[in-house]
């Protein structure tokens, strides 16, 4: 069966656990397995930009934002700020004269970030993150990675599925398979930001 949407992706668990009694319980499954990928996947596929405002010590982040890759201010001239840790932004704040100034450093605090120094006028800058894969609800739902990679959503909510099917002996096959696939997405995002490795070509 192909799996295109939310709705054939719960077909086709039910068909592969060949049950007709957890109708009530996959969604739950897939909800588990999507924890789990927002937890360990970061792929190329996820990567975004967005605009972000600076002009207080304290920023809120994007409502989907999971990592920080970087984040470039409008300043002049156009800057990168470097991302250090809490400790050292406080010895900063505390050892240094925080004149309201261009910042240069930010730390994560929770869902905001927090800068040094802390900026003396408004800023236009593009925070560039991983984000949250979008949850599936409506059975014709779909994001990239069901989209790129059906078998990871299948074997990811699979596996969920052990408190139901405790001797059943393909759960460690489900959770192999699903390592599989989550390893081909971290080499396929290498190779798309890093570009593929050297390869000796033989006559």
């Amino acid at each position: 069966m192909t799996i295109t949407n939310y709705g054939t992706l719960k077909t086709a668990i039910a068909d592969t656990l060949n049950r007709d009694d957890l109708t009530a319980v996959i969604p739950a499954f897939v909800a588990l397995a999507q924890v789990q990928f927002n937890r360990k996947i970061r792929s190329h596929r996820q990567i975004t930009r967005g605009s972000l405002t600076i002009n207080t010590q304290f920023e809120a982040l994007p409502a989907d934002w999971m990592e920080t890759i970087r984040i470039t201010m409008d300043a002049s001239p156009i800057r990168v700020l470097t991302q250090i840790s809490m400790d050292d932004l406080t010895r900063y704040r505390t050892g240094y004269d925080d004149t309201p100034n261009a910042p240069v450093y930010f730390t994560h605090i929770g869902t905001d970030i927090e800068l040094f120094p802390t900026p003396g006028t408004s800023y236009t800058s593009e925070i560039t993150y991983y984000a949250k894969i979008t949850a599936l609800s409506a059975d014709g739902d779909t994001n990239w990675l069901l989209t790129n990679s059906p078998d990871v959503y299948l074997y990811g909510a699979l596996v969920h599925t052990a408190p139901y099917l405790k001797d059943d002996a393909r759960i460690a096959v489900w959770a192999g398979l699903l390592a599989q696939g989550m390893n081909e997405i971290e080499e396929e995002t290498t190779a798309a930001r890093f570009g593929s490795p050297l390869r000796m070509r033989i006559k």
